[in-house]
């Protein structure tokens, strides 16, 4: 436990921003099992949205935001290829 008032002050503020970045990624997490799931324009262009969020908040890296939107754009392709197939 901390001692001193400036420790147990970031102590709270810690606890504070854990809950928000376990919301964010979360919510990320969903979006992109979605999108995996049904591959439409509208879902993946979602998880897009929330990696460039999370990153832009520093939940998660940029490079892992830029992997993950790099699967979302391979799944539109993938989709669109074989639409164009049948």
């Amino acid at each position: 436990m901390p001692v001193t008032k400036t420790a147990k002050r970031a102590l709270r503020g810690s606890r504070a921003k854990e809950l928000v970045n376990k919301l964010t990624i979360g919510k990320l997490e969903v979006a992109v099992r979605q999108a995996k799931k049904s591959k439409t324009a509208e879902k993946v262009i979602n998880a897009i949205s929330l990696a460039d969020r999370a990153a832009k908040r520093k939940v998660i890296h940029k490079n892992k935001a830029a992997r993950i939107k790099a699967q979302m754009t391979k799944l539109v392709a993938q989709k669109k290829a074989v639409s164009k197939k049948k």
